[in-house]
């Protein structure tokens, strides 16, 4: 009789941990979904941070377009043309940057949305990248006009 018991006992051993094993597995899931939650709000954080810091720019950069329009309100009148193409560049750069605000908003939607928690962390390091290579280009245009401000300036 106590073979049979021990028998027993040995085959409801590995069905008793079964669901142990499943618990382990959700929590571990739970786990990283939480992650993948805090990444993504990490990243929408960074980038509220890079367009508020964008935003600052394009405004000093605005304001010195301004003053350099008072400066040289009267003699300028043979630079308003380059005057008038600095500042469309600026509405410009501003209205892309408004623009990419609003992408990068619907793709983290996207990705929040994804229930596979490695597909969402390769979306977000993708976004990530995109969102460097976007911010440095927009420095080397915000470089560009400082420049083309700075021989305004000058003129």
């Amino acid at each position: 009789m106590k073979p049979l018991a021990l028998l027993i006992f040995l085959l409801s051993m590995p069905a008793a941990g079964w669901p142990a094993a499943d618990q382990l597995q959700e929590i571990f899931q739970e786990s990283a979904k939480a992650r993948q939650e805090d990444k993504a709000k990490e990243l929408k954080a960074k980038e509220q941070i890079e367009n508020l810091k964008r935003d600052q720019q394009s405004s000093q950069t605005q304001q010195q377009l301004e003053q350099i329009k008072q400066q040289k309100s009267d003699p300028a009148e043979a630079q308003k043309p380059q005057a008038a193409q600095t500042q469309q560049q600026l509405d410009q750069i501003k209205n892309d940057q408004q623009l990419q605000r609003l992408e990068t908003d619907q793709q983290l939607r996207r990705i929040e949305q994804d229930k596979e928690p490695l597909r969402q962390q390769q979306q977000i390091n993708d976004l990530q990248r995109q969102q460097q290579i976007r911010s440095l280009q927009e420095q080397i245009q915000r470089n560009q006009i400082q420049q083309d401000l700075e021989r305004l300036r000058q003129k």
